[in-house]
């Protein structure tokens, strides 16, 4: 039996916002390798979190599949599947008033761990992310920097296989978006697969192999970074996006 070589497979979406036609999927077809560290792009209003959105299951489509490790979401999700991936929104997903610990301990539970595995790993991520010294502090005292170092704990809490990233670094000082990047490609080195958007297109190019381009609702472009900057002649990945998205303004 084949072994699928595939961590997330979206087919033939068809997907639309009741009231509103701007955002639309129709047909849509994304394959990202297992293993791989795939970045997601396009202008404001492109379809980036709708579309993340659909594969993490925060949204059903009304037509075709989104599976994750062969599983599919939105007919198959229950605590197994989710717990198949981790998600570090661009918002703040923890509780102001409560600690790194508190928070870790309270999401590793959601999560189904055991409290061994909790204080296991709660240890492990304050001490990687700098965040020991304050693990007893209430967050909403910490730093831009440091809630994004709590954000990116509570989406790894569990060791997933799949890591949806939206605009993980967002915010935050170079020395800190460079801490952060490098721990993703320690995750990614010992197999975690990587999906990540954002506006930093530098950062991008430090961290993403594959790339798609979406705008519109569509997938305009699919490659490695570098093919795709060889065929189109570009010089970086800011420049590739322009190319391909144009140089208006978006709302």
């Amino acid at each position: 039996m084949a072994v699928n070589p595939f961590a997330i497979e979206v087919e033939n979406i068809g997907f639309h916002y009741p009231g509103n036609a701007e955002v639309s999927f129709s047909g849509l077809n994304l394959k990202v390798e297992k293993g791989a560290r795939f970045g997601l792009f396009g202008p404001n209003g492109a379809g980036k979190t709708t579309l993340i959105s659909l594969m993490t299951g925060l949204l059903t489509a009304d037509s075709g599949h989104v599976k994750l490790l062969g599983h599919e979401m939105g007919k198959q999700n229950n605590n197994a599947t989710n717990r198949l991936f981790g998600f570090v929104p661009q918002d703040f997903s923890f509780y102001q008033e409560l600690s790194p610990a508190e928070n870790l301990e309270f999401f590793g539970a959601w999560s189904g761990l055991s409290k061994s595995t909790i204080k296991q790993r709660t240890d492990e991520l304050l001490n990687i992310l700098g965040l020991e010294e304050v693990r007893d502090k209430q967050v909403q005292k910490f730093s831009g920097g440091m809630k994004r170092r709590v954000n990116l704990a509570i989406g790894v809490i569990h060791n997933p296989e799949i890591l949806f990233l939206d605009e993980p670094t967002v915010g935050v000082d170079v020395q800190t978006g460079h801490a952060i990047v490098n721990y993703l490609l320690e995750l990614n080195k010992n197999g975690t697969t990587l999906v990540y958007t954002s506006h930093q297109l530098s950062e991008a190019e430090d961290l993403c192999q594959q790339v798609a381009l979406i705008d519109g609702g569509k997938i305009i472009a699919q490659d490695s970074l570098r093919n795709m900057l060889k065929d189109h002649k570009q010089e970086s990945l800011e420049q590739l996006f322009l190319n391909l998205t144009g140089k208006e303004y978006r709302n």
